[in-house]
């Protein structure tokens, strides 16, 4: 009997996914645990591997489809002694189809309402048969429409609730704006939302789209891919219902500074004299960022509408700068592992990120997160807090500064730590106490073995 093969759920919070490649064909057999497609999350590309065997009957939505929703049908496995065209594709099916036509279709303009011929042909039945008339568009203020006709509806002014949809359950498609006469639907208001934006949000009005500030022509545009459509609804999100304070403090670098350079210059080296480990300040971070939370449980923790999450491990995040987005694996147990395997893990971690192989298991979750831009010589900054995370520390560059030491001016390398943290979660007392053990751990490095 034939079976739908569903898109996956890859993670506990996807919803949908790009159909990066498929590693199949029709009429290919496959067996449980053969790679069928590879599919692109917000955060990374995974394989797909079939659970049960047969053969490709149909493939249902092609490779480099973006936006397919978890468990929609993608293809049609067929059991023993089936043949393709034997088999019937549900309805279901036939809409993602439909779907998938609908925005590839080119234009095709609508015979006018009054054209000549056009009256007569719909009295007498000639033509193409009559199409039954589309599901309403809109549930209550929500309109059901494609993100290109939000798009192109905003470019000209359209008001969506006043079109119908001819996609599958009534969805506005590219088509149905491209084709709308001027006079069929009344103009946006001024302002009126476009998608994203701070579109849905209670109590945020919504910006205008860019779009309608400038020439045409005048700018490139580049659509959002799923990891900064993500990035962006999760960080939006994260300022807008988390009430962030900040916290900022020096750290004097040279007991660190001095104790990094004996380590790395005691690093054994293989016959290829390549050190085994190149410890750097961020290493020192993260172990010193774990050893704090374990002193301030209060600090290591997450908000649900319920109750506070008091996490028994220190999970450090450490963010990871891409081109093409942002992300934040983590170093699980950070507490109980030394410097050398935080260092060569982050590594891991980072080039796992640069490939879009990381695991959901490898970047959900976590307790704390470290986002340093040192490197690029910023001196102090602020990140947004990394929901269910409650703290977050961003780490500014180490440069000379002129300090005071029991009444005397010397010269250090001095290290600005600003914590973002939520109030609902972390009191600013209790913020406070972390950001001076931390500076304790980084200042006295030798403190971390006590």
């Amino acid at each position: 009997m034939a079976t739908n093969i569903l898109m996956p759920a890859l993670s506990p919070t996807m919803e949908e996914g790009k159909l990066a490649k498929w590693l199949v064909k029709e009429g290919d057999t496959v067996k449980s645990g053969t790679i069928l497609a590879e599919i692109e999350t917000d955060k990374a590309t995974m394989e797909f591997e079939a659970v049960d065997e047969g053969k490709i009957g149909k493939i249902l939505v092609p490779e480099g489809t973006e936006g397919v929703k978890v468990n929609a049908p993608i293809a049609v496995l067929l059991g023993d002694g089936e043949q393709p065209g034997a088999v019937d594709i549900p309805a279901a099916m036939k809409d993602i189809g439909a779907a998938v036509k609908a925005e590839a279709a080119p234009k095709t303009p609508l015979a006018p309402a009054g054209g000549e011929g056009g009256a007569a042909k719909a009295a007498t039945g000639e033509g193409a048969a009559p199409k039954p008339a589309a599901a309403p568009a809109s549930d209550g203020n929500r309109i059901f429409a494609s993100p290109l006709a939000k798009r192109i509806a905003a470019q000209k002014g359209l008001d969506l609730s006043a079109l119908s949809g001819t996609g599958p359950r009534g969805r506005i498609v590219k088509s149905d704006v491209e084709n709308a006469k001027p006079g069929a639907a009344k103009p946006a208001a001024a302002g009126a939302p476009a998608a994203g934006g701070g579109a849905g949000i209670p109590g945020v009005a919504p910006l205008p789209d860019a779009r309608l500030l400038y020439p045409a022509g005048s700018y490139e545009e580049i659509p959002h891919d799923n990891m900064r459509k993500a990035i962006a609804k999760r960080l939006t999100s994260a300022k807008t219902l988390i009430p962030h304070y900040y916290l900022t403090i020096d750290c004097n670098l040279n007991a660190l500074m001095a104790v990094r350079e004996k380590m790395n210059a005691a690093a054994p080296k293989g016959k290829d004299k390549v050190p085994a480990y190149k410890l750097s300040v961020n290493d020192f971070i993260m172990k010193a960022s774990a050893m704090a939370l374990m002193k301030h449980p209060d600090v290591n923790a997450s908000w649900t509408d319920t109750a506070i999450l008091k996490h028994k491990d220190a999970d450090v995040g450490v963010a990871v700068a891409l081109d093409f987005g942002l992300i934040t694996p983590i170093i699980f147990k950070a507490q109980t592992k030394g410097l050398v395997e935080i260092s060569n893990e982050v590594k891991t971690l980072a080039a796992l990120a640069k490939e879009k192989k990381l695991k959901p298991n490898q970047y959900e979750g976590g307790g704390f997160s470290v986002s340093n831009l040192g490197m690029y010589g910023i001196k102090n900054f602020t990140s947004i807090i990394n929901p269910p995370q409650s703290c977050i520390i961003a780490v500014g560059a180490g440069e000379e500064r002129a300090i005071v030491v029991n009444g005397k001016i010397e010269i250090a390398t001095v290290m600005t730590v600003t914590m973002s943290a939520d109030h609902r979660v972390v009191d600013g007392g209790t913020g406070a106490k972390f950001l001076a053990t931390l500076k304790q751990f980084i200042e006295e490095p030798a403190s971390m073995l006590l």
